[in-house]
C-alpha cells in the first residue's frame, strides 16, 4: 500500500508540473473586452529602420504593426536616428519617450560611435499617449570624465527620493579600465539631471550595455525589483530599493540563452496574473525578439523557452525596446491614432508622370518619384473631423500638408484648432474628372488643392486649366 501511494504521490506531483508547465506555454488569450499591451521598438540598421515603431497585443504574445508596420516618430535631432527605447508613465498624466541618439550606418559605425557618440538622449513628451512633442537632447553624458556615447536608456520612478531614476550605458574610462557601465542620475521632468554616478559596474573587463528594472508585488519571489542585464550572460539580480544593494540570482545560461545570444532584455507583466514575459533581442542570428515566460522574476530555475509556435512578433522585426500595459482608455486612443491605413500618392491629372512629394518640406509635384518615400501619404481621418481628410508623410509621420498664406508645406501637427482646419480637405469628385479626386479646403471652401508652376497652392478654381491642376488621382 505505501508502495502504491508513493506512485500515486509521485504520478500527482508530476502531473501538477506538466499542468504548471502548460500554463506558463500557452498563449495569454486576454478576454476581448480587457485592454492590452503596446511596445515601442527600433526595427534594424539605417536612417528609416532606427526611428520609432509601435505594435499591440491583446494577449503579449501574438503582435500587431501599428501604423501599417510604418514608423509613427521620426528624430530630426541629434544624429536623427533613435535605438533602444523606453516608455515612461508619470503617476500623472504624461508620458515620455527616452531614447538612444544613434544612427548605425548613417555616416557612423559602431566603433567610432562608442568613442565618439553622441552623449544625449533623445526625448519625447506626451500628455495623452498619441500627441507626441518634437523631438529634443537630453544631454546625460558630458559630464563624466572620457565619456564616448549614452545608449540604452530606461527611468523607474522611486518613491524613496520621490523622482524618476534614469539609468544608461556609457563608454568611459574608470580606474584604468575603459568599458561600458550603466550610469544613474535623478529627474523630475527629463530636461535636466543630477551628476550622474556609476550604477552598475562589472569586474574586470567586462562590459553591461542594458539593463531593465521592474517591480514585483509583494508576495512573489523575495525582492521588491529585479533586474535583467546584459552583461555576457542575462544576468538576474534581486534588491528592496532601487539604488540599494543589489544581490546576484543567477542567469538564464540554465535555459540555454547566454549574452552571445541575446540582448536588450524588455520585461512585461501578463495583465490579471503573477506572470511574466522576459523578451530577449535575437541579435546574433537577426531573429528579433523572443519570450521566455517565468511565475517569478527573481529565480532564474522558473523561466522557460518557447516554441516558436507559441508567439508571433508580428510583420516587422522588433529591436531593444519597452512594453506597456495600458488602460482601456489609452487602448482606445492609440488605436484610433495608428490604425494600419494604407500608404497612397496623389497622382496629377494632366502631368500623370508627376505626384505630390515634399522635399525639404515645401510641396510640389515630380517625377521619378516612385522609390522616394516623400510622395507617400497616409490620407487620415480629418484633423477637424469626420467629413474630411488629412494627408501625413509615411516617411515624417506626424508632420501634415497643410497650407499657409495659401502655399504648402509638410508642416508638425501642433495640436491647436487653427492647424486641424489648415491641414483639413473634403474628398470630392475631380473637377476636371469625376472619376478622379479633387481636395477642398476645410476652411476656405471656396479654394482647392492644386498645382502651379509644380508647385502645390490652395486656390479658388475657374478655369479648365485651374481644374485640370486641381484634380488628382489616389493611387497605391
Amino acid at each position: 500500500m505505501a508502495r502504491l501511494l508513493g506512485r500515486m504521490a509521485a504520478i500527482f506531483v508530476t502531473a501538477c508540473l506538466l499542468l504548471t508547465s502548460q500554463t506558463l506555454t500557452a498563449p495569454e488569450r486576454a478576454a476581448a473586452a480587457d485592454p492590452g499591451y503596446l511596445m515601442v521598438h527600433f526595427t534594424g540598421e539605417g536612417s528609416t529602420n532606427q526611428q520609432m515603431y509601435l505594435s499591440h497585443s491583446t494577449d503579449g504574445l501574438h503582435w500587431n504593426d501599428l501604423n501599417g508596420g510604418g514608423m509613427v516618430l521620426r528624430s530630426t535631432v541629434g544624429t536623427k536616428g533613435v535605438r533602444d527605447p523606453a516608455f515612461v508613465r508619470s503617476p500623472g498624466s504624461k508620458y515620455w519617450i527616452i531614447a538612444t541618439d544613434l544612427c548605425i550606418g548613417c555616416g557612423q559605425g559602431w566603433g567610432d560611435s562608442q568613442t565618439n557618440g553622441s552623449r544625449n538622449l533623445v526625448v519625447w513628451e506626451s500628455t495623452d499617449l498619441v500627441t507626441w512633442s518634437q523631438p529634443r537632447l537630453l544631454n546625460v553624458a558630458d559630464a563624466i570624465p572620457g565619456s564616448g556615447d549614452a545608449w540604452a536608456p530606461e527611468a523607474i520612478w522611486d518613491p524613496a527620493s520621490n523622482d524618476y531614476v534614469l539609468y544608461w550605458a556609457t563608454n568611459a574610462p574608470l580606474n584604468g579600465v575603459t568599458k561600458h557601465r550603466i550610469y544613474y542620475a535623478h529627474t523630475t521632468d527629463f530636461r535636466t539631471i543630477t551628476t550622474p554616478q556609476v550604477y552598475i559596474d562589472r569586474p574586470g573587463t567586462q562590459g553591461i550595455i542594458d539593463t531593465q528594472i521592474i517591480e514585483v508585488p509583494s508576495g512573489v519571489g523575495n525582492y521588491r525589483y529585479v533586474r535583467a542585464s546584459g552583461d555576457g550572460q542575462i544576468t538576474l539580480e534581486g534588491s528592496n530599493s532601487i539604488l540599494g544593494t543589489w544581490t546576484t540570482l543567477g542567469d538564464l545560461s540554465g535555459v540555454g540563452l547566454s549574452g552571445s545570444q541575446v540582448e536588450g532584455p524588455m520585461w512585461m507583466k501578463f495583465n490579471g496574473s503573477d506572470k511574466w514575459a522576459l523578451f530577449l533581442d535575437q541579435y546574433a542570428t537577426g531573429g528579433g525578439y523572443m519570450p521566455v515566460l517565468t511565475t517569478d522574476p527573481s529565480n532564474p530555475a522558473a523561466y522557460q523557452k518557447q516554441a516558436s509556435t507559441s508567439y508571433n512578433m508580428g510583420g516587422t522585426k522588433k529591436r531593444h525596446g519597452w512594453i506597456m500595459n495600458l488602460t482601456a482608455a489609452e487602448e482606445s486612443r492609440v488605436l484610433a491614432r495608428w490604425p494600419n491605413t494604407t500608404a497612397n500618392r496623389l497622382e496629377s491629372y494632366n502631368f500623370q508622370d508627376r505626384y505630390v512629394r515634399h522635399t525639404n518640406f515645401d510641396v510640389r509635384i515630380d517625377q521619378n518619384v516612385s522609390t522616394s518615400q516623400d510622395s507617400q501619404f497616409r490620407m487620415r481621418t480629418g484633423l477637424a473631423g469626420t467629413g474630411t481628410v488629412s494627408f501625413e508623410s509615411v516617411n515624417f509621420p506626424g508632420y501634415f500638408l497643410r497650407h499657409s498664406a495659401f502655399d504648402f508645406q509638410l508642416v508638425y501637427n501642433d495640436g491647436t484648432a487653427g492647424f486641424a482646419a489648415d491641414a483639413s480637405f473634403r474628398q470630392v469628385a475631380g473637377l476636371a474628372d469625376a472619376t478622379w479626386s479633387s481636395f477642398q479646403s476645410y476652411n476656405y471652401p471656396d479654394r482647392y488643392i492644386r498645382h502651379y508652376a509644380y508647385e502645390l497652392k490652395l486656390e479658388p478654381i475657374s478655369t479648365a486649366t485651374g481644374r485640370g491642376d486641381a484634380t488628382f488621382r489616389v493611387t497605391g
